[in-house]
């Protein structure tokens, strides 16, 4: 031997070893003939004594082996840097880096390059470490996979989920059977190859849809949600398909007797019920011995891993696929906190490292140049196509029938398409598909997956953009209505004025607010960028870089328990700050959020002062005000949280809101209503009126809606105040701000040209919070400013025209007839300046 391989492997290989393309015995090769002879090879071929001494690295497994893995892995980073401009998945590079360094390729170019670093000799351990990949990756698939969701998940999922996998399963069997004399030849168990194909072109591909989702910034929308949960559904199924495909063809990969289906049905059933009733209880145990609060231990991690390969063999025994075995392990495992742990541990192992062997095994393995049937090829063509527009159109119907947009119902479609990759390399291993319907089928799979990112997108971005969003706003929303808020924090000082400013808002159980808690994380290092819906988990659940979340979404959970009418959803973003405001805009659109609060990019300090949190902090906001397809509003705490919360008894509360008119000002006298009804809050309206200028009729209708609304409320004040110039419109602020000391200053955005605020954004320093939400903010107000918080409030106006909204509204309200102005004056003066007494000495009335 010598270290040398023996004469009678010479004539295999690198694609016979791999279950290759061609005729003869390459075709009808199997792996359990090609680990038989192996075992003469000598044992001293590991580790080779270096080239000091003569050897040949490449004659040596592990050198080879390692070599092998540095060509995958170079040349996958490579094409999927390419492909990144074209928004590819990452799977897309990894076939397509089978395909480079395989037979199609390389090894067409350089005669002698597969001897030498893909020989026949080293196919074994690339295979193994392929298929031991495999199996932790749909271990993990199955320790993903929510199984609350099975069981609660709505009518819409379950459809689609059904639909999308029995309906183009079946009509591809049909339709492979109609043309069965023109795909199969002499092959013993033609009921076989229907079953895989159908799976095939059928499932959809859990962790690969995972991974597009991420890349496209669509995992914690709702159409991805759906489409996730659609995944789990459709591969669940197809597992079980596929464990029953195996039962009834076994796993003779050359022919011969039938296997015993109805041993091997009774076997995986046995095999099903013990995970059911022994496994998942026994690991609920393993898990519940592990103190709460603590990480899970090395050695209890291994003892859970080890249990993947027990399963893969246990499945292997019996007659079906290992692979089924690790999933159904990995899917009895209740989701709690230790189990989502140890995906954080072994995940990015498995799939940066032994994941990409799975699907570049899949592309080395095939030649395309021997496509030598074109009739074949053709069929195969129609059938793919039928199947996924069957596939595609069902989806859509079904998308449609429960009322989603006909963009996002294509959306959806192209999102749970058939990716049946792992399914594919399983037929082809069982030796149940022909090299080169393998490599049609491949090649339409690749096809297939690399128009889901640029489809998706395309037909997403155009339903939002058609959906117009043009009235996700306070003042077109009814006040006794749900509001739906979501309210950006940076750091944990800024969850108090988040929950004094959300108790402000009077939620209650005719009114109630649904706050997204949006945690947004600064990305760093090599983390990838992504969005965790938090649900109530020990602070292990969590990856290292969302640890810190912990304190901010128990603070939030607190005050939901206490608090009424008040559900709240802790959310972490992790991006870099140049690509945040699009998580922030893209979740408030998708979650109907009518307003997005912006913590100010200072922080108040114990002197009174104020200091920057982070620089990025301000252009964030920014971008937000100018993207957001909803309001916005910014938040300047001065202390409004010193109280921790509203205490509805015993201290009241004040807040003023400055209205100059337009439509920023209407939307901040739109959030006041619903403080105006806390019973805690004292309110003031102070409005002013550019002295010889008539007030504009939307203005004055929506400030007497509000009047008619609190007219017999002895804590609303309606103040005006005739103004000329900009320098008397500071006076009247500073006078109000040094005279009241309000707790909450709530006032418009207000940008453009107006004759009460010309000059001011001269002098601005905080230009995004406008002219007199900056002046409010700085600090050369008063000594009364440093104790007063303003909240800034910008109307997202939408695509039409706002105006046509409030005259509609206006036409429609009792409160726009001519009367009500004279009903309000007749109440004014029946109250007089009395009614407003102990109000500091502004006098005014509702």
């Amino acid at each position: 031997m010598d270290g040398k391989p023996p004469e009678l492997l010479m004539h295999l290989s690198m694609k016979e070893a791999f279950g290759g393309s061609g005729g003869g015995s390459g075709a009808n090769f199997s792996f359990s003939d090609l680990v038989l002879k192996l075992d003469c090879y000598s044992p001293k071929m590991v580790l080779s004594n270096g080239v000091w001494l003569g050897d040949n690295p490449m004659q040596y497994s592990f050198p080879l082996f390692l070599t092998q893995l540095l060509f995958i892995s170079l040349t996958t980073r490579a094409l999927a840097a390419l492909l990144r401009p074209l928004r590819q998945p990452v799977v897309v590079a990894e076939i397509l880096a089978g395909i480079v360094l395989g037979p199609t390729f390389m090894g067409r170019i350089f005669k002698t390059y597969t001897n030498i670093f893909f020989p026949h000799r080293s196919a074994y351990l690339l295979k193994t470490a392929a298929n031991m990949g495999l199996l932790y990756f749909v271990f993990i698939v199955g320790l993903e996979i929510d199984t609350s969701i099975l069981r609660h998940t709505g009518r819409k999922v379950l459809s689609v989920a059904t639909a999308g996998i029995l309906l183009p399963f079946f009509v591809t069997i049909s339709i492979t059977y109609t043309f069965r004399k023109h795909l199969l030849q002499q092959h013993t168990y033609n009921q076989a190859f229907y079953i895989y194909l159908g799976i095939a072109l059928s499932i959809t591909s859990f962790p690969v849809l995972a991974r597009i989702l991420l890349e496209i910034k669509l995992m914690d929308t709702e159409i991805g949600r759906i489409a996730l949960s659609t995944a789990m559904i459709i591969e669940f199924l197809g597992w079980v398909l596929l464990a029953i495909g195996i039962a009834f063809t076994g796993s003779n990969e050359t022919g011969g007797s039938p296997p015993p289906s109805h041993l091997i049905i009774l076997a995986t059933i046995v095999y099903i019920l013990f995970c059911l009733f022994v496994v998942r209880p026994a690991v609920g145990w393993f898990f519940s011995r592990i103190p709460e609060g603590e990480v899970m231990s090395d050695m209890d991690s291994g003892t859970i891993l080890i249990g993947v390969m027990a399963a893969g063999l246990i499945a292997d025994l019996i007659g079906i696929h290992s692979a089924f075995g690790a999933f159904l392990y990995g899917f009895v495992i209740r989701p709690t906190p230790h189990a989502t742990a140890l995906i954080g541990r072994v995940e990015e192992f498995i799939k940066d490292l032994f994941l990409p062997l799975v699907f570049f095994a899949s592309g080395f393995r095939i030649d395309l140049l021997t496509i030598h049937r074109p009739s074949h090829a053709l069929v195969l063509i129609f059938i793919f196509l039928l199947s996924a527009s069957v596939k595609i159109g069902v989806i859509i119907l079904i998308a449609v029938y429960f009322g989603f947009p006909f963009l996002e119902g294509i959306a959806l479609a192209f999102l749970v398409n058939p990716s049946g990759f792992i399914i594919l390399g399983i037929a082809r291993d069982k030796n149940l598909m022909e090299a080169d319907i393998y490599a049609v089928i491949l090649l339409l799979n690749i096809m297939m997956t690399a128009t889901v990112t640029p489809v998706v997108t395309a037909a997403y971005k155009r339903s939002r953009k058609h959906l117009g969003y043009k009235r996700r706003n306070l003042q077109c929303s009814r006040p006794d209505s749900e509001l739906r808020m979501l309210a950006c924090v940076h750091k944990s000082r800024n969850v108090p004025s988040i929950i004094s400013l959300l108790d402000l808002s009077n939620p209650t159980k005719k009114s109630p607010i649904f706050l997204y808690a949006l945690h947004l994380v600064e990305l760093s290092g090599h983390a990838s960028a992504l969005l965790i819906v938090d649900n109530a988990c020990s602070s292990d659940s969590l990856p290292l870089t969302h640890a810190h979340s912990q304190h901010i979404i128990n603070a939030f959970e607190t005050y939901e328990q206490h608090a009424g009418g008040v559900s709240i959803q802790p959310i972490t973003a992790v991006s870099p700050f140049s690509t945040m405001h699009e998580d922030v805009c893209s979740l408030a659109e998708d979650r109907h959020a009518a307003i997005i609060i912006l913590p100010f990019h200072k922080l108040h300090t114990v002197d009174g002062g104020m200091e920057v949190i982070h620089p990025a902090i301000r252009t964030l906001n920014a971008n937000v005000l100018k993207h957001a397809r909803c309001s916005v509003g910014v938040l300047v705490d001065r202390g409004l949280s010193s109280a921790a919360g509203v205490n509805r008894l015993h201290h009241l509360r004040h807040v003023v809101v400055l209205f100059f008119g337009g439509p920023d000002d209407r939307e901040a006298l739109a959030y006041a209503w619903r403080i105006a009804e806390h019973p805690a809050v004292a309110l003031t309206l102070l409005r002013f009126l550019a002295e010889g200028e008539a007030a504009v009729d939307q203005d004055e209708e929506y400030v007497s809606e509000f009047r008619v609304k609190f007219v017999n409320d002895e804590s609303v004040l309606y103040v005006e105040k005739i103004v000329s110039n900009s320098e008397e419109t500071v006076e009247v602020i500073r006078g109000l701000m040094e005279g009241e000391r309000p707790d909450l200053c709530v006032v418009g955005r207000r940008i453009g040209a107006s004759k009460l605020t010309t000059g001011m954004e001269e002098w601005s320093e905080c230009p995004e919070l406008g002219p007199i939400g900056d002046l409010l903010a700085s600090l050369d107000c008063g000594a009364g400013v440093a104790a007063t918080s303003v909240l800034v409030v910008q109307q997202y106006v939408g695509e039409g025209n706002l105006g046509d909204v409030a005259a509609e509204q206006a036409e429609n309200s009792p409160t726009a007839a001519e009367g009500v102005q004279q009903y309000l004056s007749n109440h004014t003066a029946s109250r007089g300046a009395g009614g407003a007494a102990g109000m500091g000495g502004w006098h005014g009335a509702v």
